[in-house]
């Protein structure tokens, strides 16, 4: 029989089309700023998971970065144990709901999927929300069996996700974690910087309820730099402190008009309607019900600030970018659903002046064509302006999502730690120390602007290399 068993064929291979995750139209969806995508059924999650092939030799591993172990969860989805699903994502990423929503797996774990060769990848960050949200709709969200104390205070300056990722992993190990966040509530850019048709503020209060029953403690309207500096805070016992305080002051275009009146950094904009209620009428932090908005960019900040501003202003939005579409750097499915939703996109286009009103009012964006030259030094074609080719965009508002840079703040007050020319702050890559012994820095603060899931990575390898220092302490340096 296990001779007549051997030679039997195996199951012929068949594909099947990649599960679309059914969302909001988009004719409903400008009105509201209800979340886009309404996840997957049970019955849809299992069906995705069917396409995983679960190879010997994985490479969508690689991509992780927070390592979660992709075809173990995936296999369990289409066993139906969600439960053990789950586990085992929450295992290495202590944010999955979030991650499952806003992190980039096409250019991550999706682009090394071996059934993407041939066919669409595999859907792992769709699974990665489903096995979440049922973690969380069906109260089983477990917190892990954490160890004794261990008797070391760690600081996280900063509730972002490299801040939230350091102090997760460091309560799993037994030590006593404070983050201290300038705002007056935890998230940093999660909340900030992400409109809840993205990110629902449900979805970030559950996870950051998962961080505190880890036993982490949140301290509020604490700008470190001002209200406290890195020394008190080891003066005061902390036994090793963290840096994660993100890029959160905003670049400009610096060209004539720009202080105008209507004129915004996406960072404010953003602020003021994603944590300020300024969409709602009962708030006093209102921007403007634009006629007409431009917002200059092509990331994914750029793109929340055009589908925000168009649900806020119901009027007409348009997005203007140096490059083509094919250089453009936000995620396809943003892109996808900003057209989708109306939004109009200006390729190939530069502001050169901000036109006012004898009001001091915008009235509209001076531009001029662009053509690709050679590659910079980011391997994109720079943008050449095209002598003579300047036109006008009719507009009332403008935002601008071009980039952003740390905040010198904390900075300035920790002379002894050593930044780069680009003033983010220089730290192993592997383990995030930086100049000054027993203090460690990640995510955008050291990177510059880049993902929520790299930001979680910086975390993880420095909660590690933390844990390793404060056991045994000892100076640990840059490489």
């Amino acid at each position: 029989m296990a001779d007549e068993a051997k030679s039997q064929p195996k199951p012929k291979y068949e594909h099947k089309p990649r599960m679309k995750m059914p969302e909001q139209a988009p004719e409903a969806r400008i009105h509201n700023f209800d979340e886009v995508p309404f996840g997957y059924t049970a019955e849809q999650a299992v069906a995705e998971a069917e396409r995983c092939l679960l190879c010997k030799k994985p490479k969508c591993i690689e991509g992780c970065p927070v390592n979660i172990d992709i075809p173990k969860f995936i296999e369990y989805i289409r066993n139906g144990d969600f439960f053990a699903a789950a586990q085992v994502v929450r295992s290495t990423n202590s944010l999955p709901a979030i991650c499952g929503r806003v992190c980039p797996q096409a250019e991550q774990c999706e682009i090394l999927c071996i059934e993407g060769i041939k066919h669409d990848p595999v859907a792992i960050g769709n699974l990665e929300r489903f096995v979440a949200d049922w973690e969380l709709a069906n109260n089983k969200i477990v917190i892990p069996e954490i160890p004794a104390p261990t008797g070391y205070r760690v600081a996280v300056v900063g509730s972002g996700p490299a801040g939230l990722t350091v102090a997760g992993d460091l309560a799993k190990l037994g030590h006593d974690v404070t983050v201290f966040e300038a705002l007056h509530r935890p998230s940093g850019v999660l909340v900030y910087g992400i409109p809840e048709f993205r990110l629902p503020r449900l979805v970030v209060n559950s996870e950051i309820d998962y961080i505190k029953r880890l036993g982490v403690k949140f301290v509020f309207d604490m700008l470190v730099g001002v209200t406290i500096t890195i020394d008190e805070l080891f003066e005061q016992g902390y036994h090793s402190v963290f840096i994660g305080t993100g890029a959160g002051l905003p670049r400009m275009m610096k060209v004539p008009g720009e202080n105008l009146v209507g004129v915004y950094s996406a960072n404010e904009f953003l602020t003021r309607v994603n944590l300020m209620g300024a969409s709602r009428d009962r708030f006093d932090t209102p921007v403007r019900r634009a006629r007409h908005t431009v917002v200059v960019g092509g990331g994914n900040t750029a793109m929340d600030a055009a589908r925000v501003s168009l649900r806020v202003s119901q009027h007409p939005v348009t997005l203007a970018y140096r490059r083509s579409m094919d250089e453009i750097p936000a995620r396809r499915e943003e892109i996808h659903h900003a057209v989708e939703e109306g939004i109009r996109f200006e390729m190939l286009t530069a502001p050169v002046e901000v036109i006012g009103n004898d009001r001091g009012e915008v009235s509209a964006l001076k531009c001029i064509r662009m053509q690709l030259g050679e590659p910079d030094a980011s391997g994109r074609r720079s943008p050449v302006p095209i002598e003579g080719s300047e036109f006008m965009l009719d507009c009332d508002t403008v935002i601008v999502a071009i980039g952003n840079s740390p905040n010198p703040v904390l900075t300035r007050a920790t002379p002894d730690i050593e930044l780069t020319k680009w003033g983010t702050i220089k730290a192993d890559s592997e383990t995030g120390a930086t100049s000054r012994s027993g203090v460690y820095a990640g995510g955008d603060i050291v990177s510059g602007a880049a993902t929520v899931i790299l930001a979680m990575g910086a975390g993880k390898k420095a909660a590690k290399a933390m844990d390793e220092y404060m056991r045994q302490p000892k100076k640990t340096t840059i490489k």
